[in-house]
């Protein structure tokens, strides 16, 4: 296995668990916190969306598809307490943009070769990510880091276990 195939099977993992906790949510389900001080998942789910577009734009200028108008500005750091619908998008188109944004994330990667891995990170990310490689496997974990935070709200809503 090389480094695009783990990164593949990584972010392929990573959407699964995530998907497996959302999609059985309806729409005004998507507005829970898992708790006091936290994000609503709707906010969540575009967080990661409108984050990997930036990501793979700042490794790949250009790769990553257009967000519908207005939807990184809802899914700001500056909006996270946003309760309003209106700003929030269903499942579905979650469900959507998600498997475009993946996609596009996808086919950029298999463009990659093992020199590219090896170059700096976007100046941006170098502190934390200091090379593309490691900016790639953070686009491939992102959602596992947010993944936790829907289980509780899966449990206070009564719905499966699911992992």
């Amino acid at each position: 296995m090389n480094a695009n195939d783990a990164i593949r099977t990584t972010m392929s993992l990573s959407a699964m668990v995530l998907d497996s906790y959302f999609h059985d949510f309806n729409d005004e389900e998507l507005l829970r916190r898992p708790g006091p001080g936290c994000n609503h998942l709707a906010w969540q789910l575009g967080h990661l969306i409108a984050s990997e577009c930036g990501l793979l734009n700042s490794l790949c200028p250009g790769a990553a598809p257009s967000l519908p108008t207005g939807f990184e500005e809802h899914h700001a750091k500056e909006n996270k307490d946003s309760n309003d619908p209106k700003h929030f998008c269903t499942v579905a188109e979650y469900q959507a943009l998600f498997e475009k944004v993946r996609g596009a994330s996808e086919k950029t990667l298999a463009l990659q070769s093992a020199a590219d891995f090896d170059q700096p990170a976007p100046e941006k990310w170098r502190k934390m990510f200091p090379t593309a490689g490691a900016v790639w496997c953070l686009i491939a974990t992102h959602g596992m880091m947010h993944a936790g935070q829907f289980v509780p709200v899966r449990r206070a809503l009564g719905k499966p276990v699911k992992i």
